[in-house]
């Protein structure tokens, strides 16, 4: 997940909202690590679910990462206004775990990663991403070589 995060890191830029949905620890907090190893942030990624966000600064010239948990949030767009998301997401990469059904308002373009991970007799590190970019900005974006 810190390597798919990484690699996803090169394709983002400001204004962009990610969206990750799974279960609880399928891994959508290290994928966001990676995120902020490869966009060159400030701070060590861990889970805003009691803080809701955190903002981890760029270290160099590129764009903040702003990591969002949404799982406790019980609304849709109305109860994620409060945190002025939309103030945000013009200059920074935005990462939404939970945030389906309530930040798909913020833009029409987005990407949304659903991690799957295996059950039975497999090793508990075994996940299947899928990534779906959503509007213009995703059009002709090479994901399924990220998934791969």
């Amino acid at each position: 997940m810190l390597d798919l995060g990484r690699g996803l890191a090169a394709l983002l830029r400001a204004g962009d909202l990610v969206m990750l949905t799974g279960e609880l620890g399928a891994g959508k907090t290290t994928l966001t690590r990676g995120l902020g190893e490869g966009l060159g942030v400030r701070g060590a990624v861990t889970s805003p679910t009691f803080v809701i966000a955190r903002v981890h600064p760029s270290l160099g010239d590129g764009p903040p990462l702003v990591h969002v948990d949404a799982y406790r949030l019980g609304g849709g767009l109305d109860e994620m206004e409060d945190l002025d998301l939309d103030v945000s997401l013009p200059e920074s990469v935005m990462v939404v775990e939970w945030g389906e059904g309530k930040v798909e308002e913020l833009t029409e373009d987005r990407l949304q990663l659903l991690i799957h991970r295996a059950a039975g007799d497999t090793t508990d590190e075994v996940r299947r991403v899928t990534l779906t970019g959503i509007g213009p900005r995703w059009d002709g974006a090479d994901l399924e070589s990220l998934a791969g």
